[in-house]
């Protein structure tokens, strides 16, 4: 019998966790492959929201250093990044190394898998982000990768556009969507327990980030996005997790609190952690500029309003509503949302059976010099 496959599975925050857990836990439990989990990047950062049960996990937890919220701040936090994942990798001697997405630290682990010569499993590629620094991280890192796990069909044509061979991209879906039926069967009073405070009549969900290349890092798009939740009923509960460490993640931080203080309806979380899906389950509509409006809620037949140019030119469905950063525009887009019929939508990001997709994939890879060994294939051109 062939020795078990050990695949050592990246997370590098709160975004991508619940999208690696349910790949981790097949892992673990398929006799053919060996599951480890590398912790980086937030995770050892409280301001950012810690994943508990992704620390007792862990076979490694490599910090990120952030001291100030700046990009030069951001540039040395994944030097260490790099430096730390290599020492681990060394120590865990995995046979390949999964990661998600496009976070700046995450291309600081891409370049340590292949400069120990790792064959780099890449979730996520192919997607379009123009608003943010984190679509030249995402190309970058599919060049670097052997193995694509794509979850709609566009991405993977653009892997293709981008010269990568065809017998390496597999559209799988998006893993997080497995989990959505066991999150929306929580019972209220546990939901309640992990969040601190009952649900409210009415409850949205609200999550964004800085918008990275926007000069302001998104702070008058933000301003807009509180204006407008602060003219709804005290009746509707504002459920908000704090950004993402992305540069300009204090000063939004800052306005946040400000516009908080004294406002009985609003709950700021640092990271909803495993309350984060079942309460998007239970509320009325999505609201930000987070991937997971468009990725996940789709699943639950709730709206999202995708608020400014973080997620521009990303795969859409029709219960995303989209608007400019502009107080009116967003107070339109959710009066939109909540009155749309949405029988019958669909998510593009997969079918909830993704796992099992991608388990299929990992356990029947080729040897590791076959792997290593890219080709870059041309598109040819009609009448080039």
């Amino acid at each position: 019998m062939a020795e078990p496959v050990t695949i050592c599975v990246v997370s590098s925050g709160r975004a991508d966790y619940g999208l690696i857990r349910p790949i981790l836990d097949a892992l673990r439990a398929d006799p053919r492959t060996v599951g480890q989990l590398l912790l980086t990047g937030t995770h050892a950062d409280d301001r950012f929201g810690s994943e508990a049960d992704g620390r007792l996990l862990a076979d490694a937890l490599v910090p990120m250093p952030l001291e100030g919220d700046g990009a030069a701040a951001a540039a040395r936090g994944a030097a260490a990044v790099l430096t730390g994942v290599v020492e681990a990798l060394e120590r865990l001697k995995p046979d390949a190394v999964l990661i998600v997405g496009d976070r700046y630290e995450i291309l600081a682990v891409a370049q340590a898998a292949m400069l120990l010569r790792l064959p780099l499993i890449h979730l996520g590629g192919g997607d379009v982000t123009e608003g943010a620094i984190d679509e030249g991280i995402r190309h970058a890192v599919s060049k670097l990768a052997q193995v694509h796990l794509v979850t709609h069909a566009e991405a993977a044509r653009r892997l293709r556009q981008l010269g990568e061979e065809d017998w390496r991209i597999h559209t799988v879906g998006n893993p997080s969507l497995d989990s959505l039926s066991a999150a929306a069967a929580l019972p209220d009073a546990t939901l309640a327990s992990l969040l601190g405070r009952p649900l409210g009549a009415d409850n949205l969900l609200v999550c964004f980030h800085p918008v990275t290349l926007l000069p302001d890092g998104g702070r008058a798009e933000f301003r807009a996005l509180l204006a407008a939740l602060g003219e709804l009923p005290e009746s509707t509960h504002l459920w908000i997790t704090r950004p993402n460490a992305d540069p300009g993640h204090d000063a939004l931080n800052r306005h946040l609190d400000d516009w908080a203080a004294g406002r009985a309806n609003v709950s700021i979380h640092a990271a909803l952690g495993p309350a984060y899906l079942p309460l998007m389950a239970r509320c009325r509509a999505v609201v930000g500029n987070s991937s997971s409006g468009l990725t996940e809620t789709p699943s639950l037949g709730i709206p999202t309003v995708n608020v400014g140019v973080r997620q521009q030119g990303r795969l859409a469905g029709a219960t995303v509503f989209h608007c400019a950063g502009e107080a009116g525009a967003i107070r339109a887009a959710l009066a939109r949302a909540m009155a749309a019929d949405l029988t019958g939508a669909t998510n593009p990001y997969g079918d909830g059976k993704t796992v099992p997709r991608i388990l299929s994939v990992l356990t029947s890879q080729p040897e590791r010099d076959t792997l290593m060994h890219k080709r870059f294939i041309d598109i040819e051109v009609a009448g080039g």
